[in-house]
């Protein structure tokens, strides 16, 4: 069920594991996933899907963006039919490969492309996918690796049945998408543990110490994996740990690096980058390939991306922060005045943990969104000046216009994009085009 890169992968690998294969669509395929199942035989509908034969099938794969509450999917239940993920269904596939696998709230797109990153520079077969990437199933089913570094997203983890990790990383755990689990913090909680629900002792989970909800649900979720602690508030006897300065890793080959040597700046980075040099210690990459790596990453595009400097003023593209924590971090890493771009699709946002950082950060906010009307209530009084804009282009254009040399214009919407844009990837690009436009 589904036929964007999760169902199309599912159904390459399936057809090459043997199986009769059969995807269905609500919506419309794209050109080029059409062709790719007509080449590889594989049957499919779109626009709809047929009860009768969705119903005959012995197993279900879900892709991640279906909501449980899908009619389709209400049935399949009814009718007793197994519905898996497809992380679940790869993982029956990979043979001996390992996984390290990345899932979190904030950062797991960071931590997943530095543990690649390490990987890739140290030599190892490996490849990056999952919600970063191509499927896992395409990867296993037209190039398998011996090791593949998947970020998971909540969504991606619900219906798993025996999938399991070698390596579990955590980031952190903050509300969002609650709209998808009745809002209910708990119940997206639960989803992220799912991580470790079938690790070994033979396995290592990587959490963030500091994270309060992460800690607090470590009792209420068992699991039997080495757990591993990142932490820049106290020492620890095992994991890693910022003091002074200075990073040191107590699992695998022992690492001592300073911060200052980080490819990535800012708070949220250093926790990022703990856990991709512990995640990778753990596979037995050596201390100086770790060190060497960490050292020449490049951030990615999308996240705390630098645009350009136009008269002294930074530009700054973090799209893909889409949701309110996110943009915490944003704020959190920055030294100079902030213009704020906020807005976009409210998925239940509280500003309230971010009121305190606007406050001490932020001059203007331009409010990018079809209703802005929950950012102006928030923020009014908190800062000089709220400016309504409808367009990346319109945004970018007022943002430069009340900044002065030495400011930075910073692009964290802290919300999904789908009002004014496809995904944040569009918005990202519109914002870069129009500052280059500047």
């Amino acid at each position: 069920m589904g036929g964007g890169e999760s169902g199309v992968g599912a159904a390459l690998l399936c057809k090459q594991q043997g199986y009769d294969v059969f995807l269905s669509d609500a919506g419309q395929l794209k050109s080029n996933y059409q062709q790719e199942l007509e080449e590889n035989g594989i049957a499919f509908e779109q626009g709809g899907h047929t009860v009768a034969t969705v119903l005959a099938a012995d197993e279900v794969m879900k892709s991640p963006g279906i909501p449980n509450n899908n009619s389709m999917v209400m049935a399949i239940v009814e009718n007793k039919i197994p519905i898996i993920s497809e992380m679940e269904l790869a993982y029956r596939h990979k043979g001996e490969s390992r996984i390290i696998g990345i899932t979190g709230s904030n950062g797991k797109t960071t931590t997943t492309s530095m543990i690649y990153h390490i990987c890739k520079e140290s030599g190892i077969d490996c490849a990056m996918v999952g919600n970063i990437g191509i499927s896992i199933s395409r990867q296993i089913a037209v190039d398998p690796r011996r090791l593949y570094v998947v970020e998971i997203s909540s969504f991606q983890l619900d219906d798993i049945i025996a999938f399991r990790p070698d390596v579990a990383v955590l980031t952190n755990i903050t509300e969002d998408h609650l709209d998808r689990y009745d809002h209910d913090f708990e119940k997206y909680i639960a989803a992220k543990f799912n991580i470790v629900k079938n690790q070994t002792e033979q396995d290592f989970f990587i959490y963030n110490a500091d994270d309060p909800v992460t800690v607090n649900y470590l009792k209420k979720y068992p699991f039997h994996s080495k757990p591993l602690p990142i932490s820049m508030q106290r020492e620890q006897p095992k994991g890693a740990f910022i003091k002074d300065g200075t990073m040191q890793l107590k699992q695998g080959e022992s690492l001592t690096m300073s911060i200052y040597d980080f490819a990535l700046k800012g708070k949220h980075n250093q926790y990022n980058t703990m856990a991709a040099a512990l995640a990778t210690s753990l596979i037995g990459i050596r201390k100086d390939r770790i060190r060497d790596a960490v050292s020449s990453f490049e951030s990615l595009e999308h996240r705390m991306e630098k645009v350009a400097t136009v008269r002294g003023i930074d530009f700054i593209n973090d799209s893909k922060a889409t949701n309110v924590n996110s943009t915490w971090y944003a704020l959190e890493s920055m030294e100079r005045p902030v213009t704020l771009i906020l807005g976009g699709v409210d998925k239940g946002n509280d500003y309230d943990l971010i009121k305190e950082m606007v406050s001490e950060k932020v001059k203007t906010i331009i409010c990018m969104g079809v209703d802005n009307s929950k950012i102006h209530a928030a923020f009014s009084g908190v800062v000089p000046n709220i400016i309504d804009a409808s367009s990346a282009e319109e945004a970018v254009k007022k943002a430069y216009q009340v900044s002065a040399k030495g400011d930075v214009v910073l692009l964290s919407p802290a919300c999904a994009s789908f009002d004014l844009f496809k995904n944040y990837e569009d918005r990202g690009d519109q914002f870069k085009k129009a500052v280059k436009e500047l």
